[in-house]
């Protein structure tokens, strides 16, 4: 069996990066959406204005001693290849490749010191992901045939964006809006959230879902307050209300809706020990791990794996084909989420663009992914990268 011989991690600069919040001010996805910082007015008009931007992508390329190369990308910059060059290195040079499980254990527990969450398990996620990528090269298999194989001939998506009325006509099942307001807007914000699902439900008819997505930004009476105005209006999810921690809250939430509105959560949420707790505590009818953020493609079929025993839909946050391969091959995961990169969402572009050549978009809200070994992407070369020392 093929071993691994060199890592490198990379940095994306500024002017090519990938990294869906790096965007321009007129972006939607970094304009006015209500966040933990809403609170303090200096920072309530842009994600942009706390920093949401500063970490950037990691690019994370694992090559075997026959020079086959696996691509993981993940969010964390310059920050997270540190990481990466310096510590886990170790755990993954000289392993032979197919030994996935060993490194995940190895890279988790030498930095449980200062890891378990945040930027090094996204570290670990982009290492995890390229071992993947290049497992599927060296045996010219696609990835979610190493999963299992496919479970269903094509992926369906819901599009996540400020125009679900343009969602609908491009396809997709339904559209997630962003939470523009919450309680530090008072009255006329909280008129203006339900005025807009009103307004939405008005555009796409009864049979088109709609969700909002609140990217922890608000209070048990809030949102309880919140999706029992929308209910009239046939609100599919509530989702992230609140700080990833605060499972209390999102328990009693649920309990309060009575699945009239399902309550949602998991994309800042890492590892199978932290989905354990939202699971045995009751906090969501469906979990959404970010495979780049939770611990990479390992973990996230452990973290299903749980799931599956709660009967809780399993649905990934965006992150492109790195988890398509994975609802391709889930049972538990009929459908997925596609993020409009689009400035205005007017239109389907890749999520990873330029970073990445190759990446399939759905077309119609539908996707049939080819049978291209790994993940199916390559680095663009003209992306500047710089090595991480």
């Amino acid at each position: 069996m093929r071993k691994v011989a060199d890592i490198r991690a990379f940095s994306v600069g500024r002017e090519g990066g990938s990294d869906y919040h790096r965007q321009s001010r007129d972006h939607w996805i970094v304009g006015r959406i209500a966040n933990p910082m809403t609170r303090y007015p200096e920072y309530s008009d842009t994600r942009l204005a706390w920093g949401m931007d500063v970490l950037g992508s990691v690019v994370v390329e694992v090559e075997a001693d026959d020079g086959t190369v696996g691509v993981g990308v993940s969010t964390g910059g310059a920050l997270a290849g540190w990481i990466v060059e310096h510590h886990l290195k170790r755990f993954v040079v000289g392993q032979p490749v197919t030994n996935r499980e060993q490194m995940w254990d190895q890279m988790f527990r030498a930095t449980m010191f200062y890891g378990r969450k945040g930027l090094v398990m996204n570290a670990i996620s982009a290492v995890d992901l390229a071992l993947w990528d290049l497992l599927g090269q060296l045996r010219q298999e696609p990835v979610f045939a190493l999963l299992g194989g496919a479970v269903r001939d094509e992926l369906v998506f819901y599009a996540t964006g400020p125009r679900p009325d343009l969602a609908r006509n491009m396809g997709f099942i339904g559209g997630k809006l962003p939470l523009e307001f919450n309680s530090a807007d008072g009255e006329d914000g909280f008129r203006a959230n339900v005025a807009r699902v009103e307004t939405m439900r008005n555009a796409v008819g009864d049979d088109f879902w709609l969700m909002y997505d609140c990217y922890m930004s608000l209070d048990l009476p809030y949102a309880t307050r919140l999706a029992r105005a929308l209910i009239p209006y046939g609100l599919k999810w509530l989702e992230e209300a609140f700080i990833p921690d605060d499972y209390w809250s999102y328990r009693e939430l649920r309990q309060a809706l009575g699945m009239q509105t399902l309550v949602t959560t998991g994309e800042h949420e890492s590892t199978r020990y932290g989905f354990r707790l939202l699971l045995e505590m009751g906090c969501a009818d469906i979990i959404q791990p970010d495979v780049t953020w939770c611990g990479g493609l390992t973990e996230l079929t452990k973290i299903a794996a749980l799931a599956d025993a709660y009967n809780v839909l399993t649905i990934p946050h965006g992150s492109s084909v790195y988890s398509y391969h994975f609802l391709l091959s889930r049972p538990n995961s009929p459908f997925g989420e596609f993020l409009m990169m689009h400035p205005d969402a007017t239109a389907v572009v890749p999520m990873f663009s330029p970073l990445l050549l190759d990446e399939p978009v759905p077309e119609n809200g539908r996707l049939r992914l080819a049978d291209t070994p790994g993940f199916g992407v390559r680095l663009n070369p003209d992306v500047p990268l710089e090595r991480v020392r």
